[in-house]
């Protein structure tokens, strides 16, 4: 089955809770599969400035808004 054993990283969990999926994201977004999936899945992984206001772009356009500095910036 796809994704068994697969972390989640904070964000990842969230998007699952708001009930976003990863293409969503990357299409309202305007991102990489390749970005949204470390978004989702590596916790060490730390988004420049411009991608993190891609992704609140992207969550407005689907009526979500991220709490304030999620990605610690």
């Amino acid at each position: 089955m796809f994704g068994l054993g697969k972390r989640r990283s904070k964000f990842g969990k969230w998007l699952d809770r708001e009930g976003i999926s990863q293409i969503e994201l990357e299409e309202e977004a305007k991102l990489s599969r390749g970005t949204v999936s470390r978004l989702c899945n590596d916790d060490d992984y730390e988004p420049k400035h411009d991608t993190i206001a891609k992704v609140n772009r992207g969550l407005a356009k689907l009526g979500k808004k991220l709490p304030d500095r999620y990605f610690g910036c």
